[in-house]
């Protein structure tokens, strides 16, 4: 690892606007202006993973299989991302007959949390339901055995650019208080593209009337199930009921399909004045795994539109409003759903859920036609099922379909070199955002940018020039799925 010299690396740990008086802060009109400090190096790597959900997990794992010395980074205090941290406990929900899926590391996980007896299996498919509690001990296996050195309770706020504007560490803030971590490769799996805005990358937001919705996912204890489940089969649910509360296009043979969904329960909830009728708009959605001790998981049935997954304060109002909101989703339940009619909350999820911020621009931008047309690349670093779900549109992998994913998605077009983006943030279009969020597609792209940064230490060239039929032989090796 080339270091720059001290005078360089106290100038890049400047805060951006220049140095103010030592000591103290400058005050501005509406800002201010931190005095110039030297901040404590942490640690160093040759990969550093920030973030560590599905693509976290998957772009350390990959990288440290290929021979990298990998720190991984997470703000919470487990591993697991949306799966821990949300509530959504399915890398993937979609595997109904015909599915053609990927492999690789995301597929690995899966397979471990059963061992590890954390799945149950889906309604009405043959997907596995994540036991969010379990996975975070099936994550910390697969991080301990690889030699992953894990840092938890961090968050990055600044990166260290050279003159060349090659990434080589970032600053963090923790209970430790400030501290860098020098790194000769960076991969930005935040979800929203955090380090790659800091590194000054080209990325574009939705705007927010049209971006998807956040969700209060929680768990409800005390479910008679068997009353619950024989209510479900005399009065089944398809995907063409979703159509009522999110005005989805389908290709028609998603149509006819069970699917946990409770909607008009609500109706009636409302009509018997349980809830209130302004409440109605944000209730409604999918029911996941049942327990034999009474429990009913992932309950996606609290959303809200117009929230800014970019703005604390948007975030904050968010929170509030769906714990609140979940407390009316309860009583509708007790009141029009049997089986729940002495249901209690067991607990709301640890954040509220976001689908969609920043997505960078890339080398290359996916399409709405390379995920629904069966998208083929020279660079294709692995596949996902023909499976989109967002901004009204469901299409269900039922026909054996999928489209490759390139490796140009995950790579950055401006800002700094060595730096590449995984999971929600690829480069990409609304529609093929749509596919590229799910968690399955996201462990498909970090494991191949862990890869692909490794593989551009050994050959000591950056990740932009690595040579991808290289990256896709390792991947190969690692079980990956490329065709």
């Amino acid at each position: 690892m080339v270091v720059p010299d001290r005078s360089e690396l106290r100038s890049h740990l400047r805060a951006r606007g220049g140095p103010s008086p030592a000591g103290r802060a400058e005050v501005l009109a509406r800002h201010i202006v931190e005095p110039q400090r030297e901040v404590p190096i942490m640690d160093r790597c040759e990969v550093l993973v920030v973030g560590a959900g599905p693509a976290g997990l998957s772009a350390a794992l990959g990288a440290r299989r290929a021979g990298a010395d990998v720190i991984i980074l997470e703000r919470y205090g487990c591993f697991g991302g949306t799966i821990t941290t949300v509530g959504m406990e399915t890398l993937g929900w979609y595997r109904y007959e015909g599915t053609e899926d990927c492999e690789g590391i995301g597929r690995e996980m899966e397979r471990m949390a059963e061992r590890m007896g954390g799945t149950t299996k889906w309604p009405y498919n043959d997907s596995n339901c994540l036991d969010g509690e379990q996975f975070k001990l099936v994550a910390d296996k697969l991080i301990t055995d690889a030699g992953v050195r894990p840092i938890l309770h961090i968050w990055v706020v600044e990166v260290l650019l050279d003159k060349e504007n090659n990434i080589f560490g970032v600053v963090t803030e923790s209970k430790s208080g400030r501290q860098a971590i020098l790194a000769d490769r960076v991969i930005d799996c935040t979800g929203d593209a955090d380090v790659a805005h800091l590194a000054g990358c080209q990325y574009s937001v939705i705007d927010l009337q049209q971006s998807l919705g956040v969700t209060t996912v929680f768990n409800a204890a005390n479910v008679n199930t068997e009353k619950f489940l024989e209510y479900t089969s005399k009065k089944p649910a398809t995907y063409k009921d979703w159509s009522r509360t999110w005005e989805q296009t389908t290709t028609g043979k998603e149509e006819e399909l069970r699917s946990p969904y409770l909607d008009t329960e609500f109706d009636e909830a409302v009509k018997a004045g349980v809830i209130p009728a302004d409440k109605l708009g944000s209730l409604g959605g999918s029911w996941s795994a049942l327990s034999k001790a009474g429990e009913a998981t992932n309950l996606n049935l609290v959303h809200m539109s117009g929230v800014d997954s970019l703005d604390v304060r948007s975030l904050t109002s968010a929170e509030m409003e769906g714990r609140a909101n979940v407390v009316h989703a309860l009583n509708g339940l007790r009141h029009a759903v049997p089986g729940f009619e002495n249901a209690k909350l067991r607990n709301f999820a640890m954040t509220v859920g976001t689908r969609d911020s920043r997505k960078i621009v890339g080398r290359y931008n996916m399409t709405g036609e390379d995920v629904c047309n069966q998208g083929r690349f020279d660079d294709a670093v692995g596949i996902f099922p023909e499976f989109v779900d967002g901004y009204n549109i469901l299409i269900l992998p039922t026909t054996g379909r999928y489209f490759q994913v390139p490796y140009g998605c995950l790579v950055p077009e401006t800002g700094a070199n060595n730096l590449l983006v995984a999971g929600r943030s690829v480069a990409g279009d609304r529609v093929s955002h749509a596919a590229m969020r799910n968690m399955m597609a996201c462990t498909v792209t970090g494991q191949a940018a862990g890869v692909a940064a490794a593989i551009s230490l050994k050959d000591k060239v950056s990740t932009r020039s690595v040579d991808v039929k290289r990256v896709q032989a390792e991947l190969a090796r690692q079980g990956a799925r490329l065709e």
